[in-house]
């Protein structure tokens, strides 16, 4: 068994669409922009993570960067093999005598297809995986935060990623409702974009949409502790001429105020929906905000105010999904009942 050992690998893998988590050994070895730059001419991966984000809306006409996924799902098949053949290579470049072979739990929003189900575990498969199973995200994160998912307790968590805004009850290893929006960290990107196209005339891109959301985001105009304002770099639509403006967090919770109001509009859906016990615990224990978007400044105040219920902000909330992962590959059999193949 020990030699099967060796030439098995686990690893647990959180496949978002702006950042892909992997946990191998029980650390988690690679945290990478989801994103490929590859040679036009000779169709090479030429850099894959970060590497490759840093030439995004940089690069020549023999260059093209690709994001494999959109809105949670692989938009590229191909691409999202090689960015998963890259990542893994990261783990470990030790030269071995031996390929390992790896088992992969990987992680899926709630409201996917079995098409886009396949996409995921064939582009696994092509990247040396020889078991994968599947875990869909709201119970990694639930499982990721120490909820006890197997009792007959109701939980909610609001996983906000980079594609996808997922809203799920769970009680007994099941979702029991759940509702998954695309409205979520890369459409607040757009929503800061078309902003300062529209207020200042300036031409920003991604990179500089979601620095801003980072440094200066918010859900509330009115904060506790607002950050100082942000200096803003691009073109002016005008004069063509590059230029700098200062932008303030009341002005960008303006600009994400739509899309801030499509989450909680999910989240009193999935609140609707729940049957009367669970409803009755989710009063209780209140929801979990976990993913990348639990980081903007007052969205737990804002669901607080909407849903009058308590919010618990996930520690570390980026990571709360691939732990969840990682002990699912660590007791596959104790998980089997949320795991799909």
């Amino acid at each position: 068994m020990g030699f099967f050992n060796f030439l098995t690998s686990d690893i647990a893998m959180d496949l978002g669409t702006a950042n892909t988590l992997i946990i191998h050994n029980d650390k988690v070895v690679v945290d990478e922009p989801s994103i490929i730059a590859k040679d036009r001419t000779t169709n090479k991966v030429i850099a894959v993570g970060s590497r490759a984000q840093q030439m995004h809306e940089k690069t020549h006409d023999n260059i093209k960067t690709i994001r494999p996924l959109k809105d949670g799902v692989i938009a590229d098949f191909h691409a999202a093999e090689e960015m998963i053949k890259g990542l893994i290579r990261l783990i470990d470049t030790r030269n071995r005598l031996f390929q390992q072979s790896h088992r992969m739990v990987i992680c899926i929003p709630s409201g996917i297809t079995e098409v886009e189900k396949r996409a995921v575990r064939d582009s696994a498969e092509h990247a040396g995986a020889k078991e994968v199973w599947m875990i869909q995200e709201p119970m990694a994160a639930a499982i990721g935060i120490g909820i006890d998912v197997e009792q007959p307790m109701g939980s909610m968590i609001i996983d906000i990623g980079g594609g996808t805004t997922e809203v799920a009850v769970i009680a007994l290893s099941g979702i029991v409702c759940d509702q998954s929006i695309k409205t979520a960290g890369d459409v607040f990107n757009q929503d800061i974009l078309d902003y300062m196209r529209r207020q200042h005339n300036l031409l920003i891109g991604e990179r500089s949409a979601e620095r801003i959301k980072i440094e200066v985001g918010a859900a509330l105009t009115e904060l506790d502790v607002t950050p100082p304002d942000y200096e803003v770099r691009g073109r002016d639509l005008m004069t063509g001429i590059p230029k700098v403006i200062k932008v303030t967090s009341s002005e960008i919770a303006i600009a994400l105020d739509k899309s801030v109001a499509k989450i909680e509009e999910a989240v009193l859906k999935a609140l609707e929906i729940s049957p009367p016990e669970l409803s009755a615990d989710i009063y209780e224990n209140g929801i979990h905000l976990t993913g990348g978007g639990a980081l903007l400044r007052g969205l737990d105040k804002r669901l607080a105010a909407k849903t009058k219920l308590p919010i618990h902000i996930a520690e570390d909330p980026l990571r709360a999904v691939v732990r969840g992962t990682g002990k699912a590959i660590k007791d596959i059999q104790g998980f089997r009942g949320v795991l799909l193949t």
